[in-house]
């Protein structure tokens, strides 16, 4: 059984329908990356996995039990934790605020504050400054630590890369595998095609709502994976 399972999810926003009957799986300790062009569907299928939206048809499965429709707050207790699109910290606190913010909720797990300064020492360094203050990568850094003060299960990543420096990237991507040893597994939404193969064991392609593509990242060329991408 799957840790998480969405079946055949179709989702609106008001009268206009965004996922198309969107399926997807995801194991324990696995690392799976859902990619596609902009409006493609890839954040919208994040929304409706944290209950930001909540899909018309279809189901979503956590260990086997039935979560769509569940408040995100409920669903953050149960251990799924979005870093969203555009980081969203709170503006008014300090880096160290904003994780120890994300810690109240007391779920069991590894992740303390000093596990995410281990994992990104800079925070450390910057515990006390304003969170805003920081680069748009040590931004990204504390989103992700806010999300894993959560001491999630599972981790949905929603454009790590978005207006990173490429050695910023690389940096954020290598630290995934440290997360996963911890017991987390995670779903990445990348535009950055490769990195998002390099870093998962399986892939999604979402074209228009629709998904155009699955499989392992070894057993996909990259003109098959370019084709489904661009819907050429």
């Amino acid at each position: 059984m799957s840790l998480l399972e969405v079946d055949a999810i179709d989702t609106f926003y008001g009268d206009f329908q965004a996922l198309y009957g969107i399926s997807m799986a995801v194991d324990e300790g696995q690392v799976v990356a859902v990619i596609g062009a902009n409006g493609a569907g890839k954040s919208t299928l994040m929304k409706s996995i944290v209950g930001l939206l909540h899909p018309a048809r279809g189901r979503i499965l956590l260990d086997g039990r039935p979560v769509e429709g569940m408040r995100p707050s409920k669903l953050v207790a149960q251990g799924i934790a979005l870093v969203p699109e555009g980081r969203r910290l709170f503006p008014s606190l300090s880096v160290g605020e904003n994780l120890m913010v994300a810690g109240q909720l007391g779920r069991p797990g590894p992740w303390t504050i000093e596990r995410v300064f281990d994992l990104f020492p800079v925070l450390r360094e910057r515990q006390h400054q304003q969170s805003t203050s920081l680069s748009g990568g040590q931004q990204q850094m504390v989103a992700i630590g806010r999300a894993l003060m959560s001491n999630p299960r599972l981790l949905l990543c929603d454009e790590l890369s978005l207006g990173l420096a490429p050695i910023v990237v690389r940096e954020i991507f290598g630290r995934l595998p440290e997360i996963v040893a911890q017991g987390t597994s995670i779903v990445i939404v990348e535009q950055d095609v490769m990195q998002a193969m390099a870093a998962a064991s399986m892939l999604y392609c979402l074209q228009e709502g629709r998904t155009v593509l699955s499989g392992p990242p070894k057993s996909l060329t990259a003109d098959t994976v370019r084709a489904a991408y661009f819907g050429v």
